[in-house]
């Protein structure tokens, strides 16, 4: 027909697609080839190459999202650590605590004159209080801000409530605290006259814990007071000196000696004072009272027994042994019966605040002489002592050149 176009019967030739070649009849491609269209070349898997190497966008809109708050949480806390660090290696808070101090002991001492409003003196026993708590806790390895508060609190409480069970206990805590914090705040001692330096520091320490049981005006028995203070005073230095001294174990034989020996000395010291006040012979106890009497009204003054006794010389030749051993904590820590004594001096209204401080310094004065004592006595049996001859000197010098024990400086802490 015409007007008509006729194809072939031959089927339309394929196109190629990519450069795909397409197999023919006669080929002699392997029978697993596959023949890949358009469609089927992009529902096909990438080579791993294109896999691993160019992973897809929006993968890493979650990991950015996570990533970001964990990188602000690691800055911010460097930024904390930076300015931990800052604090602890500066002397901002040493010289505020300082301040602190000075404040509250001028604030007591006023309201002892007396001068200014009547609150100085409560005020001043507070921040004196919480300060000595602080240092306390930060010289022991504490938590400074958590005591410091719970003292301050402490004390508030027992300033606005006014009961005298609170302000009895505030008392209590104040002189517990300074004793405590007197005795931690020594440094190993080289020499003998050193040992006797620290003995007026640990003093010097606990006078202000003294002011402030005046100035938070409790209501007390001072024979139970005493003893009540000197008791948690000396069972709290020991639980800190056991934990430096790392246990029992650490006390040695010269440590178990020095410990039994001050404990003797502690419990000789308060039995018989209480044997002769309840079962003494009439003439014993005047003959002592007027052994007394005569030194008050002489000298002005008596010296404490405990103080002079036994806690100025455990004192001193505690700082003494500790340059060279670490024993010499355990004996140091009954240190604590000269600065309770320091802290409850002016517990006695009926002593006056001129005699309360002569007495602890004849107490000082006579403790010191026999700490200066028993450390001759110490150096004379190890060894380290004078000998006869011309290397006296020399073997003196030699032995305080070897006793460099470290520890920490009187501002570190001590754990």
């Amino acid at each position: 027909m015409t007007g008509r176009r006729t194809t072939s019967a031959q089927p339309p030739a394929q196109t190629p697609t990519s450069g795909i070649p397409t197999p023919t009849a006669g080929s002699s491609a392997p029978r697993s080839s596959t023949v890949l269209t358009g469609r089927d070349r992009d529902d096909a898997p990438a080579p791993a190459e294109s896999r691993t190497a160019t992973p897809r966008a929006d993968d890493h809109d979650g990991d950015d999202h996570d990533a970001g708050p964990s990188q602000e949480r690691s800055a911010l806390l460097t930024r904390l650590g930076g300015w931990h660090d800052r604090v602890a290696t500066s002397r901002g808070p040493l010289l505020a605590w300082a301040v602190l101090v000075l404040a509250g002991t001028a604030a007591m001492v006023c309201a002892m004159l007396p001068v200014g409003p009547t609150w100085l003196g409560e005020t001043g026993a507070v921040v004196v209080a919480a300060a000595y708590s602080w240092a306390l806790a930060a010289r022991t390895g504490g938590r400074p801000v958590v005591f410091g508060t719970l003292a301050a609190l402490i004390g508030v409480a027992a300033l606005v409530l006014d009961t005298s069970a609170l302000r009895t206990g505030a008392a209590v805590m104040t002189c517990v605290v300074g004793a405590v914090l007197a005795v931690m705040a020594t440094v190993p001692a080289v020499t003998a006259w050193r040992a006797l330096r620290e003995c007026v520091i640990a003093c010097l320490v606990a006078v202000p814990a003294s002011l402030a049981v005046v100035g938070l005006e409790p209501e007390l028995q001072v024979q139970r007071f005493e003893y009540v203070t000197l008791g948690l005073s000396l069972l709290m230095v020991f639980g800190v000196v056991y934990r430096l001294g790392a246990g029992f174990h650490g006390l040695g034989r010269r440590g178990v000696v020095v410990v039994l020996v001050g404990g003797a000395l502690l419990a000789a010291s308060l039995t018989y004072a209480e044997l002769l006040r309840s079962y003494g012979s009439p003439g014993l106890v005047e003959s002592l009272l007027d052994g007394v009497l005569w030194s008050r009204t002489e000298l002005g003054a008596f010296p404490r027994p405990i103080m002079a006794v036994l806690g100025v010389p455990a004192l001193a030749y505690g700082c003494h042994m500790r340059a060279r051993r670490r024993q010499g904590w355990w004996v140091t820590a009954f240190g604590a019966a000269a600065t309770a004594a320091v802290g409850n001096a002016l517990a006695n209204p009926l002593v006056t605040t001129r005699e309360a401080g002569l007495s602890v310094l004849m107490g000082l004065v006579v403790g010191g002489l026999l700490g200066w004592l028993v450390i001759r006595a110490d150096l004379l049996v190890t060894g380290g002592g004078p000998t006869k001859g011309r290397g006296r000197r020399s073997n003196r010098r030699a032995e305080e050149a070897e006793a460099r024990r470290p520890e920490p400086g009187r501002f570190a802490a001590l754990l």
